[in-house]
């Protein structure tokens, strides 16, 4: 039990405390109002308040817990023992920054709420993000700002205790395009042959040729997924697209048998989730039918999603997911840059700021894709591999939760996944060496 000295309390601040003290440390903790009644206390102590108390941990408070309103801040970021920290507020404080609203102000994603220059797909970029702008990005921040803080806790209140978490793993795979020639139709089979042949590019249409005459499709890389991932031990989330053909979503047509069939077999043996269609962003009605849909062909429960191309806007797509009944999101992430999107590898409950409220959606925030890997950053094997390993090191050095997000069709060795096949089972190598 930690107890906490604090003036005043909030939606705000209970929340971002529950984050800290009971998901991340494993501890519970207790507000307190009263002086008095605080310093006789012999529990380990945190003063977050601009009082001055002795024998206890000191934070000074900022306002960004204590108000109800979501206002554009001046943000200078600074440091405190090598690492990147904001909202500093007194140098004679154990903790010369409010770690809590800081926290706070990434896990919120409150940058995200105010104006901001979209790219062409709506999204929040990651080179305009406070993270991004000033160099933490690709730090699990708060994660290690709470380390900090525990190891501070222990020096002051030797008997304080926290439960030692584990490095976790999830991988997950969405499924964009199944196939890359079989089951699309005559009048998509005929128009991409003639774009091809327009193209010259023969050698797309000779490959064409081949799979639809018996061989193997380059994107069914379902059985090579499953033997890595019972070699390894893991078990893979799957996100199907199952929305109408246009032109940012091009699955197969629904009532394809074959595409029925997919889904069937990879939902008996690992769990699906919904990868809502670009199209159904801001369409609740089409984003349900699409819900529907999977629920009916899988035959389970679908209580787990991730948004299309990452789109992600936060006065709206969470509400209608908690609405349609999702319990746990893994859109929580950048398509132009790997890194920590929310500042941290610990899932987390979404904290709506328009109604100043926790809710009970949980956002796994994952770290990696392979798209950004390949399409953004330009990478090519050797390079793509060392940032993962980068990237792993530092989930593993807070005992958080590493999430990758790969596609069946970068490991097709087709098109420009040319030679990327490779990279998936490193990753995984790199996961388990010890």
């Amino acid at each position: 039990m930690i107890h906490i000295f604090t003036q005043k309390e909030s939606t705000r601040l209970k929340y971002i405390i529950k984050y800290i003290f009971n998901d991340i440390l494993g501890a519970d903790f207790n507000f307190i109002n009263n002086r008095a009644e605080f310093e006789s206390s012999k529990f380990p102590k945190i003063n977050y308040s601009k009082e001055r108390i002795e024998g206890c941990i000191e934070i000074v408070p900022s306002d960004l817990l204590f108000e109800k309103s979501i206002l554009q801040k001046k943000i200078q970021v600074g440091e405190w023992e090598t690492l990147k920290v904001f909202f500093e507020t007194s140098q004679e404080a154990d903790i010369p920054f409010d770690i809590f609203a800081a926290s706070f102000y990434l896990l919120s994603r409150y940058e995200e709420y105010l104006p901001f220059s979209a790219d062409q797909h709506g999204r929040f970029e990651a080179n305009q993000s406070l993270a991004g702008k000033n160099g933490f990005l690709y730090d699990p921040i708060v994660d290690q700002w709470i380390c900090k803080l525990s190891k501070l806790l222990k020096e002051k209140f030797p008997k304080f205790e926290t439960c030692t978490r584990e490095f976790k793993y999830i991988p997950t795979i969405d499924v964009d395009n199944a196939y890359a020639y079989l089951y699309k139709g005559t009048v998509r089979t005929i128009g991409a042959t003639m774009r091809d042949l327009f193209k010259l590019d023969f050698n797309e249409n000779v490959k064409r040729f081949h799979t639809l005459k018996g061989e193997k499709d380059p994107f069914d890389t379902y059985g090579y997924l499953d033997s890595l991932h019972k070699q390894y031990g893991v078990e893979p989330l799957w996100f199907f697209l199952v929305g109408n053909y246009n032109t940012y979503d091009k699955n197969l047509p629904l009532d394809n048998e074959s595409f029925q069939d997919l889904i069937k077999e990879i939902s008996d043996k690992a769990e699906v989730g919904i990868h809502p269609s670009y199209e159904s962003n801001k369409n609740f009605e089409q984003l349900k039918r699409e819900f529907d849909y999977l629920s009916g062909i899988s035959k389970k429960p679908i209580t787990r999603s991730r948004q299309h191309f990452l789109k992600l806007l936060f006065n709206e797509t969470y509400q209608n997911l908690i609405k349609l009944g999702i319990k746990e999101d893994y859109t929580l992430g950048y398509g132009s840059d790997v890194g920590f999107r929310a500042g941290t590898c610990t899932p987390f409950n979404f904290y709506d700021l328009y109604n100043e409220k926790e809710t009970d959606l949980k956002i796994f925030p994952f770290q990696i894709m392979d798209v950004t890997l390949n399409e953004y950053l330009k990478l090519n094997v050797e390079e793509a591999i060392e940032k993962i390993r980068c990237i792993i090191q530092k989930v593993k050095e807070v005992n958080g939760t590493f999430i990758s997000l790969w596609h069946n069709e970068s490991l097709s060795d087709h098109g420009h996944w040319k030679g990327w096949e490779p990279v998936y089972e490193k990753m995984l190598e790199i996961i388990f060496e010890e």
